[in-house]
């Protein structure tokens, strides 16, 4: 018989933790390159202007992660919920929320340094685009459409289960609910 219990998988509050304490650090190190930056020299690590950009740039990304990190650790609802409809994708800012199985061609893996993914490869991948309202956001989920094919990628970096497992987890239900 299939499975039609829902898997929960929750949001994992010391990785969160992790994550927003890593995120502070680069901060202070920006607020430090914008205000006390290294004094010019010929080396362009050095150079008092290119200091303050990098700075600048690190408070804004590293800041907006911050409350990023900080809003999903306040929510309640699971980083992922996989069930008979599909997976329910609420593991990062940039979720994609519902993805039913009859919309997912099939699920690939990914490598950014040492940060591994899931590329949900899907159908309809405007359709994830077009229900974000957030520039941001919309910005970031079109970039994982131009860089990999899909706009929706799903990583264990929050989540409470180590990468190869929801591999594992998502590769196995797929397979169960797409056959039935």
């Amino acid at each position: 018989m299939k499975n039609s219990t829902p898997i929960q998988i929750a949001l994992s509050k010391t990785k969160m933790k992790f994550l927003l304490l890593g995120s502070i650090l680069f901060i202070l190190i920006g607020i430090w390159f914008v205000s006390n930056p290294p004094e010019g020299s010929s080396n362009w690590f050095k150079n008092e202007t290119v200091m303050r950009i990098l700075g600048g740039l690190a408070i804004v990304f590293f800041g907006g992660l911050a409350i990023s990190i900080s809003r999903k650790y306040n929510d309640k609802k699971p980083g992922l919920q996989i069930d008979q409809a599909g997976i329910t994708d609420n593991s990062s800012a940039v979720s994609a929320g519902l993805i039913p199985w009859d919309d997912i061609t099939a699920v690939e893996i990914a490598q950014v340094m040492n940060q591994q993914f899931l590329l949900i490869i899907v159908q309809n991948p405007e359709d994830y685009i077009n229900q974000i309202t957030n520039p941001i956001k919309k910005g970031a989920v079109k970039m994982n459409y131009k860089s990999y094919g899909t706009p929706i990628t799903i990583t264990s970096t929050a989540l409470e289960i180590d990468f190869s497992e929801l591999q594992k987890v998502i590769l196995e239900q797929m397979q169960n609910y797409k056959a039935q």
